[in-house]
C-alpha cells in the first residue's frame, strides 16, 4: 500500500492523505468567506454591501464547486473502499470519511446557482434587517425576507424530506442532524407545560428579587474591560481570539486558533454585555478546544449547534448565572465599577442576575423564560414554510404568540419580529438548537458535577479549569466522532432528558422567589 507521512510520526494512506489535502483547500475557501462574514458585521462600512455580496457568492459557488467535484467524490470512494479505513467505525478516518459522505450527498443536491444565490441574499438580507431594525419598520426588510424564504423553499425541495414530514425537516439537517419538527414538537410540548408551572408559582411569588443591579447606568468603556476579564478567566485564549462589538452578538472565525466573538452594549445594563459574551465565550471556548491537528476535516469541527449551544449556555447559565460564580464576581464589580455599584448587595447582584420576567428580547430573557421565545420562532418558522403564514403578516403573527406564551403585548417590530439576525442571514430550521442546547448543557454539567462536586467552590474563587477542562475531554477534542444524541449518551450514560433543565431551574428560582 503506497503511504505518505503527516505530521507528527502518523503515517497515512496516500489516497487518504489526498482527500484530507482535498477537505482542507476546500475548507479554506469557507474560512474565508467566514472572515469576510465577521469583517461585514463589526468593520465594513455599509457601503461596501453591494461588492461583499458578490464577493461572499463567488467564494459561495468556489467552496460548493471543490465539495462536488469528481475529483473529490472520486477520492472519497476509493478511502471508503478501504477496509483498513473504516473497520473501526470511532477511528478518526471512518468518522471522517462518514461526514464527508454526508456532505457530499447533501451538497450535491444544490445547484450551484441556488448555492450562489443564498450568499448573496444572505449579505443583502442582513443589511436591509439592520436597517429595518434601525428604523423600527418589518416592511423595510419584508421584500428581502420574501426572496429569502422562496430560495429556501427550493432549498428544501433540493434536499426533500422524508415521507409524513415537512419542508422545515430539510432545512434544520443542516444544524442538526436528524432533527424534524415532529420530533422538536415532542419535546417542546411537555416542556412548556413543566415550565409553566414553575413560572405559575415564580410569577405569584411576592418575594421576587431586586432589580436594581440591571438598572444601573455604566460607562460602555469601562464594560468592555470587565467583560474580556471575564472570558479571559473563563479560559478564552484572547492570542487565539478577539471580542468586538455588533448588532446582534455571535461567535466565528475561520478556525480554533482564529475565533471571533462579538458582544452588545447598553449604558443603562451592564448585566446584558456579560450575559451575552460569558454565551459567545461558551461557543468560543468550544472552538478553540477544536484540536488544530484536524482543522479543516470533520474531527476538527463542532457536532451539531445543539451541542455548540450546550456549551454557550452552560457558560452563560450553569456557570454565569450561579450563586458560586458571583460570590466570586461581585466583589470584582465594584472593585472595577467602585461608587456606580457601591450600593449594591450581594443579593442584589445575584437576584438581579436571575430575575424571571417575561419580556421582548429573546437574548435578553431570563432562563426559565427563554425557551418560550424559542417555540414561537418554531412554531411561527414551520407556518412560514408551509406557506401557511404570508410574510406580511409576521408581525401580527408574531405578536399573537407573544401574547398567547407570555402574556405580553409587543410594542413595536424592531422589540418584536425584527429582533433576530437569523432570518436575515437564510437560516430557518436553526432556532430549536437553543433549547435544544439547554437541554444538553443541563445534563451534560449535571454529569461533570457529579464528576467534581467541588466545583462550585471553586467557581467562588473564580477557578474554572476543572469545567473547562471536563468539557475539552468529553466534548470539544471529540470533533464530530459522535452524532449529537449519540455523544449525549456517551458522556451521562443517558439519553437526552428536560429532567436535568427542570432540577436546575427549579433547584435555584424556587428558593430565590420562595415558593
Amino acid at each position: 500500500m503506497t503511504t505518505a507521512t503527516t505530521s507528527g510520526t502518523e503515517t497515512l494512506p496516500a489516497h487518504y492523505q489526498r482527500l484530507l489535502d482535498l477537505s482542507r483547500e476546500t475548507q479554506l475557501i469557507g474560512g474565508c468567506a467566514s472572515i469576510l462574514g465577521w469583517d461585514q458585521e463589526v468593520k465594513m462600512p455599509a457601503g461596501g454591501i453591494d461588492y461583499r455580496g458578490k464577493q461572499l457568492a463567488l467564494l459561495a459557488k468556489l467552496h460548493h464547486e471543490r465539495l462536488t467535484s469528481s475529483e473529490f467524490a472520486d477520492a472519497l470512494a476509493e478511502c471508503e473502499a478501504d477496509p483498513d479505513l473504516t473497520a473501526d467505525p470511532l477511528s478518526t478516518s471512518a468518522v471522517n470519511l462518514r461526514e464527508f459522505r454526508w456532505g457530499l450527498d447533501r451538497s450535491t443536491k444544490l445547484p450551484a446557482e441556488l448555492v450562489e444565490e443564498e450568499a448573496k441574499l444572505s449579505s443583502e438580507g442582513m443589511y436591509a434587517w439592520k436597517d429595518a431594525r434601525a428604523k423600527d419598520d418589518f416592511s423595510l426588510f419584508a421584500p428581502s425576507l420574501r426572496r429569502i424564504i422562496d430560495m429556501l423553499r427550493r432549498k428544501a425541495e433540493c434536499y426533500g424530506w422524508a415521507e409524513g414530514g415537512e419542508p422545515w425537516d430539510a432545512l434544520a439537517e443542516d444544524y442538526e442532524k436528524g432533527c424534524t419538527a415532529e420530533w422538536v414538537a415532542s419535546i417542546f410540548t411537555p416542556l412548556r407545560e413543566r415550565l409553566q408551572g414553575l413560572l405559575d408559582d415564580v410569577m405569584g411569588s411576592s418575594n421576587a428579587p431586586s432589580n436594581a443591579f440591571n438598572e444601573i447606568g455604566l460607562p460602555i468603556e469601562d464594560q468592555k474591560k470587565f467583560v474580556n476579564m471575564v472570558a479571559a478567566q473563563f479560559g478564552f485564549d484572547f492570542q487565539r481570539g478577539r471580542l468586538d462589538e455588533s448588532t446582534h452578538p455571535f461567535c466565528g472565525g475561520s478556525h480554533c486558533n482564529d475565533v471571533r466573538m462579538t458582544t452588545r452594549f447598553h449604558v443603562d445594563n451592564v448585566n446584558d454585555a456579560l450575559g451575552s459574551t460569558m454565551h459567545e465565550t461558551g461557543h468560543g471556548l468550544y472552538e478553540q478546544g477544536l484540536l488544530t491537528e484536524y482543522i479543516g476535516t470533520p474531527m476538527g469541527n463542532s457536532v451539531s449547534l445543539g451541542i455548540h449551544e450546550s456549551q454557550s449556555r452552560m457558560w452563560e447559565n450553569q456557570v454565569g448565572r450561579s450563586e458560586a460564580f458571583w460570590r466570586w464576581c461581585e466583589p470584582k464589580l465594584k472593585e472595577h465599577f467602585g461608587d456606580a455599584v457601591a450600593s449594591l448587595s450581594f443579593d442584589d447582584v445575584y437576584g438581579g442576575a436571575n430575575i424571571v420576567r417575561p419580556d421582548f428580547i429573546r437574548v435578553e430573557a431570563d432562563e426559565a423564560t427563554y425557551n418560550m421565545h424559542i417555540m414561537i420562532r418554531f412554531e411561527l418558522e414551520r407556518a412560514i414554510l408551509a406557506g401557511d403564514l404570508d410574510v406580511d403578516d409576521i408581525p401580527a403573527a408574531w405578536n399573537a404568540k407573544y401574547k398567547e406564551y407570555l402574556g405580553l403585548d409587543v410594542p413595536s417590530d424592531a422589540r418584536g419580529c425584527l429582533q433576530d439576525i437569523h432570518w436575515s442571514m437564510t437560516s430557518m430550521g436553526y432556532f430549536p438548537t437553543y433549547t435544544l442546547g439547554n437541554l444538553y448543557c443541563a445534563q451534560f454539567f449535571e454529569t461533570a458535577l457529579e464528576a467534581h462536586p467541588g466545583m462550585y467552590d471553586e467557581f467562588a474563587q473564580g477557578e474554572f479549569g476543572t469545567l473547562l477542562t471536563w468539557l475539552r475531554t468529553n466534548i470539544h477534542e471529540h470533533g464530530q466522532r459522535y452524532r449529537a444524541a449519540e455523544l449525549c449518551e456517551v458522556v451521562t450514560g443517558k439519553p437526552l432528558s428536560a429532567d436535568p433543565l427542570l432540577r436546575h431551574l427549579e433547584g435555584k428560582l424556587r428558593p430565590l422567589y420562595g415558593v
